[in-house]
């Protein structure tokens, strides 16, 4: 059998010629390419086994190559590697085809076995195009298995779906399960971050431009036949919720400074905090356009809602890092393990990821301990700064009480996550004289989070 042959694309001239030399000692055949057109060249001379694609390349990058060859109907199997890559550019390279997306500085070993894999599924498939495997948001406790139930039952509908759910709670990381689960999943997932959107860009951000026939295509027109993730739409300005709806209702848009209409060939999902009809109320969010994304409401739950899953997202967190950025390997004890179960986790899944990466970075001993976690939680949930700089002695008794037990119950009730039961809990008060505390002292509780 010939030895595989791999074409590696970079514009860095040393790059190319380290990686041409130890994947020749391993017994390939390389051929190498500093940019794109050398790119396709390489391709018309011998077809390879595999291209090692870098992503930021001059002239064109190796997104836009990807994209070209995938359009052509023989897109040959492709590993992406970046220095400054994103979760979309991943997402999106993931979805045109690549077997995999690595970062810079690249892990030779990691390199080698992505390699030997890629090939292998290569002679699996038979030299069909590889389908980017789908990762299902993980968790084995009862609320996670229900969700991605949920979610499964929903992806083959072509109804807007709305994500609700607290700030760090992975709403993207669903969206993407949603996406590839669905019938669309043969396109992209476009991910919009509503509070980028100005006055003066909505327009051309979300429906493209055009002058003098050049064409800048906008998000509806990079997700057509895919998905539109919309991140926090109580962050969108009027303007782009007006630009928004009318081509929702109509079904077409029309470029900045064109004259055709364009078809609406878009699926929109889109996440929003729990309470956003509260945004609707006070005409944040346009009533008419919440209706038009909410068609499927999806309750995203907080981390709080799931902590037994916690022990098995802390050993993903820690592999994970360790892989990606080379961090040190440690592992949590038992009592630092259970520390993180019971902690109430008001910034969710990513402040999880936070402390893991915190506790990595500043090393020790192999065994992550619980005072290390307990340090590493007072640096994430800083006391009230009202607590500790207010003069309450200055003011007479009576005041300075009622400021230190506003200040001290927000902070709690914001470490509780809005949950009033648990807050009683906390602070070792009975449930009706606590709510008549928190009216008395002005602090705002939803009706909704007051249950366990």
């Amino acid at each position: 059998m010939s030895a595989a042959h791999i074409l590696v694309v970079d514009d860095e001239a040393d790059i190319r010629e380290l990686l041409q030399e130890i994947l020749s000692e391993e017994g390939y055949s390389v051929s190498m390419a500093a940019d794109a057109a050398e790119a396709r060249d390489q391709r018309a001379n011998r077809e390879p086994d595999l291209v090692l694609l870098d992503i930021w390349m001059p002239d064109t990058d190796g997104i836009t190559l990807l994209r070209e060859w995938a359009d052509s109907g023989n897109p040959p199997d492709v590993v992406m590697m970046s220095g400054h890559g994103t979760v979309e550019t991943a997402i999106e390279a993931t979805r045109l085809g690549a077997f995999e997306f690595i970062e810079k500085p690249v892990s030779l070993a990691k390199l080698l076995k992505t390699v030997e894999r890629a090939l292998t599924e290569r002679r699996k498939s038979a030299g069909r195009r590889i389908v980017p495997k789908l990762i299902a948001p993980m968790g084995k406790s009862q609320v996670m298995q229900d969700l991605r139930e949920q979610i499964k039952r929903i992806a083959g509908h072509n109804s807007n779906v709305l994500l609700a759910g607290e700030v760090g709670t992975g709403r993207e990381a669903f969206a993407q399960f949603l996406h590839m689960l669905s019938p669309r999943a043969g396109g992209s997932m476009i991910t919009l971050v509503a509070g980028s959107l100005t006055p003066d860009n909505a327009e051309a951000l979300l429906f493209g431009s055009e002058e003098d026939g050049e064409i800048q295509p906008g998000f509806f027109e990079r997700a057509a036949g895919g998905t539109l993730f919309i991140n926090e739409i109580e962050d969108l300005p009027a303007s782009a919720q007006t630009l928004l709806l009318g081509a929702l209702e109509t079904g077409e848009y029309r470029r900045q400074g064109g004259s055709a209409e364009l078809e609406l060939d878009v699926r929109v999902v889109s996440s929003a905090v729990p309470t956003v009809e509260r945004s609707a109320e006070r005409e944040v969010v346009r009533r008419d356009l919440l209706a038009h994304l909410n068609v499927i409401r999806l309750r995203i739950p907080p981390l709080r809602e799931y902590n037994a899953d916690v022990p098995d997202l802390l050993r993903y967190f820690v592999d994970k890092l360790v892989d990606e950025q080379g961090l040190p390997l440690r592992r949590f004890g038992v009592a630092a393990q259970n520390r993180l179960r019971n902690y109430p986790w008001p910034g969710n899944i990513h402040e999880l990821k936070n402390i893991v990466h915190r506790l990595l970075a500043l090393g020790g001993d192999d065994d992550i301990s619980l005072a290390e976690v307990d340090e590493a939680l007072a640096v994430e949930t800083p006391v009230d700064e009202s607590l500790v700089k207010r003069d309450l002695l200055a003011l007479p008794l009576r005041e300075a009480r009622e400021q230190f037990e506003r200040a001290y119950l927000q902070q709690q009730l914001r470490l509780c996550g809005g949950k009033v039961g648990r807050l009683a809990k906390r602070v070792g008060m009975e449930r009706t004289h606590l709510y008549r505390k928190l009216r008395s002292l002005g602090v705002e509780f939803g009706q909704s989070s007051t249950d366990d």
